[in-house]
């Protein structure tokens, strides 16, 4: 049977948006999200190495599925600091749209790790750890959790955040992929789209979220086993958002409310409405100046390119030039 979502008076969000949603059947609440023309425009004025834009593209979904969650005016970074190819992560949200992302990375040793076919996200990212950061405001106390990266991916990341972090039992699902259109006559055209959907467990009684504390393994020898069985409906939920294919995400004609309806529509999906996401960096050339007139003497000194002073911003790539003087 053909599904549209128009027969059912709900308008599909599109590419760069965030769709909320319940399953009250399950007791799950969740997001989901399709990026087309905002994560192509930031990894395109990167030019970064496929892997690693493979990886700053997951990340800017995943932060997209956790920014938008903000219930007030402030900021959420997601940011990796680590001993893989690929150093640092910092992916930037403030409320109520404004994306911005940017890597760091060793360019040697990322195309040793493509030349070897083993550049995964693991790979890349090595050991170190990972910090979601809430920032409320100036008259705010900000919020700070961190997960260790231990050759674990971005979605397991999430998972163990919210795990340890908030106690909340959470699946979350990423892709990121290519396009390419071509035209007769012209040169083939690409694009990056990214998607994923993120899925939690929110029952009124809060004994249901339980979850094992420890893995078996970390038990001294002889310990008995303590075993807590996850509940069913949370258990029938993890299953069908594992059924979720890379090419359902990434897809520009897979819309989030057709996925959503594939997955839950014997259970009853309730849709909120969207949150736009938009490709905006918050540097000025106020800011920058601001900046520069902190600096000593010698160090604008230092700074100079004949008689001028260029700072280029790591976000958006945008130069600002000021006269030395």
């Amino acid at each position: 049977m053909t599904f549209n979502i128009e027969d059912y008076g709900v308008a599909p969000a599109g590419q760069d948006a965030v769709r909320p949603f319940a399953v009250e059947g399950l007791d799950v609440r969740g997001r989901a999200i399709s990026l087309g023309p905002v994560v192509d425009r930031i990894l395109g004025r990167h030019d970064y190495p496929e892997p690693v834009s493979r990886l700053l593209a997951e990340a800017i979904a995943l932060t997209s599925l956790l920014g938008t969650s903000l219930k007030f005016e402030g900021r959420f970074t997601l940011q990796t600091q680590s001993d893989g190819p690929v150093s640092m992560l910092v992916v930037d949200f403030s409320s109520p749209d404004a994306m911005r992302a940017c890597a760091s990375f060793d360019e040697t040793q990322v195309k040793a790790l493509m030349s070897a076919g083993a550049a995964t996200p693991e790979n890349l990212l090595g050991r170190g750890h990972l910090a979601m950061t809430i920032d409320q405001g100036k008259h705010m106390q900000r919020y700070q959790g961190l997960v260790e990266l231990d050759g674990i991916s971005l979605e397991e990341v999430a998972r163990r955040y919210f795990a340890r972090s908030e106690q909340i039992p959470t699946e979350v699902r990423l892709a990121v992929g290519e396009v390419l259109t071509r035209s007769e006559g012209d040169a083939p055209e690409h694009r990056w789209t990214a998607g994923g959907v993120l899925v939690q467990f929110l029952p009124e009684a809060p004994e249901r979220m339980r979850q094992p504390d420890l893995d078996p393994g970390d038990a001294p020898e002889g310990t008995s086993d303590h075993h807590i069985d996850e509940d069913d409906a949370w258990v029938e939920a993890k299953a069908l958002v594992e059924t979720v294919k890379d090419d359902e995400l990434i897809d520009p004609e897979v819309t989030v409310e057709r996925l959503l309806f594939r997955l839950f529509h014997e259970r009853g999906v309730r849709l909120f409405d969207p949150q736009p996401v938009k490709d905006q960096c918050r540097c000025s050339r106020e800011k920058v100046e601001g900046v520069l007139t902190t600096f000593k003497a010698e160090e604008v000194e230092d700074m100079k390119v004949g008689d001028k002073i260029v700072v280029k911003c790591e976000f958006c790539s945008t130069a600002y030039e000021f006269d030395a003087d």
